[in-house]
């Protein structure tokens, strides 16, 4: 029985060239994590991958979730949290699943919450310089720019607030009124940890390298950027005008 305090979320829309390698590559790791796949429907089979490797191999440390047509990224990932919060997992993390995060990252946020105690760990890009390899400098210039906007307006001071690599506390999200999250895209991750920041937990960046996808298709696109654009002005009102659960001790 492998048994685990963690558990990483990893949701999939037709990632059936990585699927099946980054979920031995998580497992091969010498720390034990279980694996949560959220599928929103892949008309490629990536789901049906997920369950030949779980009948067959990861039946006690391999889950899956499927649901029926694309809803957007902060949904499964709320679906992802409630499903863990039901469990014993005391660390939850986000993860893609086209290897831009390293899965030989994951001790490193683990241990930035569980050892030095952190209560979020973001997988950071930025907070060490430009660490990203593989993109195309458009797309640079504008994460990295969309990341200082946010803390423009914002006041909030972490360096890559829409990085998908990131290790919560179980307490962060039982704290944090999921149900209250608004955004699908990369605004969700802006507000996940803003909201984290305005309660008082603690958030620590560790540097990673982001290495774009080598496999499949990105998810990108203009409309996940103008919610976050627009969805930071929103966030900054509720700053002023919200009341955040207090932070328990």
């Amino acid at each position: 029985m492998h048994e685990s305090d963690s558990i990483v979320i990893i949701p999939t829309y037709n990632e059936k060239e990585n699927i099946e390698n980054i979920i031995r590559s998580v497992f091969s790791l010498e720390k034990c994590f279980h694996i949560l796949i959220i599928d929103d429907g892949s008309p490629d089979g990536t789901a049906d991958i997920v369950h030949r490797l779980i009948d067959t191999e990861f039946f006690d440390r391999l889950f899956i979730i499927e649901r029926k047509g694309k809803q957007g990224l902060g949904t499964a990932y709320i679906a992802g949290f409630k499903w863990a919060l039901n469990r014993e997992y005391s660390y939850i993390f986000e993860m893609d699943a086209d290897f831009s995060h390293d899965p030989k990252d994951l001790p490193r946020l683990y241990a930035a919450t569980h050892d030095e105690g952190n209560d979020v760990a973001v997988g950071s890009r930025y907070v060490s310089g430009v660490n990203v390899v593989n993109w195309p400098i458009g797309r640079v210039l504008m994460s990295y720019f969309a990341s200082q906007y946010v803390r423009i307006v914002t006041g909030f001071k972490v360096h890559d607030t829409t990085a998908g690599f990131v290790c919560y506390k179980r307490r962060v999200l039982e704290t944090i009124s999921l149900n209250d999250i608004r955004f699908k895209g990369y605004a969700f991750q802006i507000e996940m940890k803003y909201t984290s920041y305005k309660i008082g937990f603690k958030i620590k960046e560790v540097p990673v390298i982001f290495v774009n996808r080598r496999e499949g298709v990105s998810k990108m696109n203009g409309g996940i950027f103008g919610e976050a654009f627009f969805g930071v002005m929103r966030l900054r009102l509720d700053g002023w005008l919200r009341k955040y659960p207090k932070l328990k001790d």
